[in-house]
């Protein structure tokens, strides 16, 4: 199925999430969102950098018009990649102070779609917005209780997501004009035993590719029928995403966490909180821009 998997940074993040291809510049953007930090990785010379943001990334983008978005603490902000300055776009007016981001990816028409979820032991308060190209914010779920994986149809009708938790993905109808997202209805179940669905990504196939949370894997789905057809295993517990790269798109980066492991757990698994990566048989999908 794939090649070996390899260790490419020893980042030791806290909880290293959403990573997002750049294609254009060939550069890997991910987050520590307790590190408060987006990471910049280069391919070409090994090399990862730091941007402090001061607040919780929980997601981060690439802006058409040049630089990153990224939901973090309340909001939306514009961020140049060099300086590392926010800049307000967008603040969430009604969300529970105990919340935060966790999750975001752009869909097919440019918008940016992120997920709120509780800080510690809680019920469902979490959300899932959209800020659109004006720049306006809209919700459109809630009694979330941790936003996590998105990714889009080829054909753009459906959006698959996962409030991890319950173990599932849903597939969405979605109107890619109107940005509205309908009926939903499960397609994935993450066995018991298995931990739990979070970040995700899509190929050109159409298979899902899903970090599995305490699973110490990634594994494809097929969402037609919701079985499992291959998994790479990954030498730490706390799997938290992946994303298609590459000049090929057909690398699988998978970011990973430390948050939480004792001094046994971080024995057993040292390059937990590390960037991985594995050259697969298979091609991905580009990440998409924010257009607004």
């Amino acid at each position: 199925m794939s090649s070996k998997l390899e260790l490419i940074i020893d980042a030791g993040a806290m909880l290293g999430e959403g990573p997002c291809w750049d294609k254009r510049q060939g550069l890997l953007y991910w987050v520590d969102i307790i590190g408060e930090c987006i990471h910049v990785y280069n391919p070409h010379d090994g090399s990862d950098r730091a941007i402090p943001v001061g607040m919780m990334p929980g997601a981060v983008v690439l802006r058409e018009s040049g630089g990153l978005v990224m939901a973090a603490g309340r909001g939306l902000y514009g961020l140049d990649a060099e300086r590392g300055e926010p800049k307000e776009i967008a603040i969430l007016q009604d969300e529970p102070a105990g919340n935060r981001f966790n999750d975001g990816k752009c869909d097919p028409a440019g918008r940016f779609w992120a997920g709120t979820m509780p800080m510690g032991e809680s019920a469902p308060t979490g959300s899932l917005y959209c800020l659109d190209t004006e720049h306006s914010v809209a919700r459109h779920a809630e009694a979330i209780y941790c936003s996590n994986g998105l990714a889009w149809s080829a054909d753009h009708a459906t959006m698959y997501y996962i409030d991890s938790p319950t173990k599932k993905v849903v597939a969405y109808e979605y109107d890619k004009q109107a940005g509205t997202i309908a009926n939903p209805r499960t397609v994935v179940v993450i066995p018991e035993g298995e931990g739990v669905p979070d970040g995700m990504t899509i190929d050109d196939e159409g298979m899902l590719w899903i970090a599995q949370w305490d699973g110490w894997k990634v594994s494809r789905w097929n969402p037609a029928d919701g079985t499992k057809i291959g998994e790479i295993a990954v030498p730490a517990s706390q799997v938290t995403s992946c994303t298609f790269g590459g000049d090929r798109m057909d690398e699988l980066y998978i970011t990973t966490a430390r948050v939480g492991l004792d001094e046994a757990a971080l024995v057993e698994q040292p390059h937990a909180g590390g960037l991985f990566r594995i050259k697969l048989g298979v091609i991905g999908t580009e990440s998409y821009l924010y257009k607004g």
